[in-house]
């Protein structure tokens, strides 16, 4: 194996490339032209939706990964559909320090066709165990996120460079949940104590409503998904567990190494602002399974 630039030293290469992308789609957001939805994603629209951003964006990241980074793994959303997957030397995870770097390129692409601002540019720096990085820009609000193992999760504008971020802090978010797709169930075990959001119901094309990135502006105090994928769900719960929330399975257990999940996700997950929270979740999940 060729050394391998540190996880910081990734997000530093690829932030302006980054931001270029998040600026690309932030200009063509109103002329998008919606691709053929992806077959294999039952009545879920979210998975469905797929635009030309989705397959710009992948394509722009894998020719800078390609030039600048040859030696890193590359798994993208769009890898199915993307001219350069066949170049890259591996798609998997690697042993330790062999970094498998990944790729949404537009995180809510629905959010995202109808117009909506909370979509997002998300990339992870993946070892065998756990994420050593995660950088989430969201261009319609001129900032981004990143967060790297064991040292904080960080918000900055996008002019800014890594260095001139400041740790994110957030000590009374929103009393509201985000619900993943299949997660309905916990709506009538939630409401009385929260502003609850279900993907699946509650979704607006007119109103925006929070996505999971809610958890990282304080618009929400917790999250359940029925499975965190490693393109974006099980990023963000990365990023908001460096930042101090809890993240566990559905079950209140650890989530598993990565090197133990299949189908690049992780089981369902619970994201909370607090034990309290958490607990609160864990109960509703219980009662749903009753």
């Amino acid at each position: 194996m060729t050394t391998q630039p540190t996880p910081r030293q990734i997000l530093a290469t690829l932030l302006p490339y980054l931001t270029t992308a998040g600026a690309y789609a932030h200009q063509i957001q109103t002329k998008i032209q919606a691709q053929p939805d992806k077959t294999d994603k039952g009545d879920n629209f979210f998975a469905s939706a797929l635009s030309d951003a989705d397959l710009s964006i992948q394509t722009m990241v894998e020719v800078v990964l390609l030039g600048l980074l040859p030696q890193v793994r590359f798994y993208g959303e769009e890898h199915a559909q993307t001219y350069n997957t066949k170049y890259f030397r591996a798609t998997d995870l690697g042993p330790q320090g062999d970094y498998l770097i990944t790729l949404d390129p537009i995180d809510g692409t629905q959010f995202y066709l109808d117009g909506h601002r909370n979509y997002q540019v998300i990339l992870g720096v993946l070892n065998v165990d756990d994420y050593e990085a995660a950088l989430a820009i969201t261009p319609g609000q001129d900032l981004y996120y990143y967060a790297l193992r064991g040292q904080g999760t960080f918000r900055g504008q996008l002019h800014q460079p890594l260095e001139d971020c400041q740790p994110l802090r957030i000590s009374s978010p929103k009393p509201a949940i985000c619900l993943g797709w299949q997660m309905g169930a916990l709506v009538p075990h939630l409401g009385d104590r929260y502003q609850v959001y279900h993907t699946k119901t509650d979704y607006s094309k007119t109103t925006q409503i929070p996505n999971f990135n809610g958890l990282l502006s304080g618009d929400l105090a917790g999250a359940v998904l029925a499975k965190g994928q490693f393109i974006d769900g099980a990023a963000l719960a990365f990023m908001a567990q460096e930042m101090g929330h809890i993240v566990t399975t559905l079950a209140g257990a650890p989530p598993p190494p990565l090197h133990a999940c299949d189908d690049y996700m992780r089981p369902g997950l619970l994201i909370a602002s607090s034990p309290e929270v958490h607990s609160d979740l864990l109960a509703a999940v219980r009662l749903a399974q009753s």
